[in-house]
């Protein structure tokens, strides 16, 4: 298989484009399949690599093996590239609604139609003004290390977290791209690759194993949480958990703190873009439990050095913005770190500062647009907060 054909079915952007930059054929078929590049990206749900490969002139109808890259990615369910496909023009054919897997989501099936009548498909993850991002100039932050985590979709037949992966993704870069983490010290972990283990891995043993004295971490998690309607705790849902066994399938969230404040770090950063009442949103619980209200705080947060704003309260729905593709939440966090959370105009953005600006507008979409009450929450010790604890964003350097 050529390089570029390997570089777009591993999603390694920076090869991709070398590699085209040399004189790589971007149509090229190879293989008894006749696989192009964008068939093996779009096949794969590298949405990144899709993007790329169509801004460079891949055309979206060649076939592989009578299977176009939309058909791959349909069948494969990611509605992040067809939604790009389709904007490349990409054409729909009614053999594609024929050969749908019956799990297919909802949402390709919308954009697909959409896409046989005719008009603009409703935007979609990829396509929000916060996907656009430059690369920031700014100090390396050497020590500091993140784990970001992204579940949308679950083994267990549960709702999509829908938008999660798009969140993580994108998180991903804006940490490496503007808040200064190398990008050897990020890991971002999506659908399947966040099983129970992996978040025990990550969490507990690779963070133990890099961080030192004097260090930051910044631990982002979007998708499903779940309550534990026997004691009352939340949970985080893994892709192989299971609200119906929630105390052997998930993680609990106060072992998440525990883990957090085990580490040698100056300070740890948490973001939690999900909710844990159960009563719908980013939340889930077994069948026939009742929605219940429950304390997201945790003893270790009230005098520690973890600092830690989630989507709402223990009680509340967690909104997703359909339009801007991302968890309510994320996408003002985003754009915040894109400069509107500095609200004081000083170059830096506080965690504190972020949420006077991520708190009124979350809570005026969700309540204009979803008739939901949404209330993120910031819990961490005063005194932290109050000495500029929790900083994302540095000044720009000259």
């Amino acid at each position: 298989m050529p390089p570029l054909h390997v570089a777009a079915k591993n999603g390694d952007t920076q090869q991709i484009v070398s590699l085209l930059d040399q004189g790589a054929n971007i149509n090229e078929k190879v293989g008894t399949g006749d696989q192009t590049a964008l068939s093996l990206a779009a096949r794969a749900g590298e949405t990144d690599a899709v993007q790329i490969l169509l801004d460079r002139g891949a055309d979206p109808n060649i076939g592989s093996l009578g299977l176009t890259p939309l058909d791959l990615a349909s069948v494969n369910d990611h509605p992040a590239v067809v939604r790009l496909l389709l904007e490349y023009g990409a054409i729909v054919n009614a053999k594609t609604f024929e050969m749908l897997p019956h799990r297919t989501s909802p949402r390709i099936r919308q954009l697909l139609s959409d896409g046989l009548k005719g008009p603009k498909p409703s935007p979609l993850a990829g396509t929000s003004d916060v996907d656009r991002l430059s690369v920031r100039s700014g100090t390396i932050k050497k020590n500091a290390y993140a784990v970001v985590i992204g579940i949308e979709r679950y083994r267990q037949q549960l709702p999509n977290a829908d938008f999660a992966e798009n969140d993580a993704k994108v998180m991903g870069e804006y940490l490496t791209k503007m808040m200064g983490y190398p990008e050897e010290n990020v890991v971002v972990r999506l659908n399947e690759k966040a099983a129970k283990t992996d978040l025990e891995k990550y969490f507990e043993e690779w963070l133990q194993g890099k961080v030192r004295s004097g260090d930051s971490v910044f631990v982002y998690y979007s998708g499903h949480g779940a309550p534990n309607v026997k004691s009352g705790e939340p949970y985080l849902v893994p892709y192989d958990g299971d609200p119906a066994f929630v105390e052997s399938t998930t993680y609990p969230l106060k072992r998440l703190y525990a883990a957090l404040d085990k580490l040698p770090a100056k300070e740890v950063v948490v973001i939690l873009d999900s909710c844990f009442s159960g009563a719908g949103g980013r939340s889930v619980i077994a069948r026939g439990m009742r929605p219940m209200g429950l304390s997201i705080e945790n003893p270790v947060l009230a005098s520690g050095k973890t600092l830690v704003m989630t989507a709402s309260s223990g009680s509340q729905v967690s909104s997703t913005f359909e339009e801007k593709g991302h968890g309510l939440l994320t996408y003002f966090f985003l754009k915040g770190l894109k400069g509107d959370g500095d609200l004081n105009k000083d170059g830096t953005i506080e965690l504190a500062e972020m949420y006077e600006y991520v708190r009124p507008n979350v809570e005026r979409i969700a309540r204009n647009q979803y008739s939901n009450e949404q209330t993120p929450q910031l819990l961490a010790s005063p005194d932290v907060l109050k000495n500029g604890g929790g900083r994302l964003v540095e000044p720009r350097t000259p």
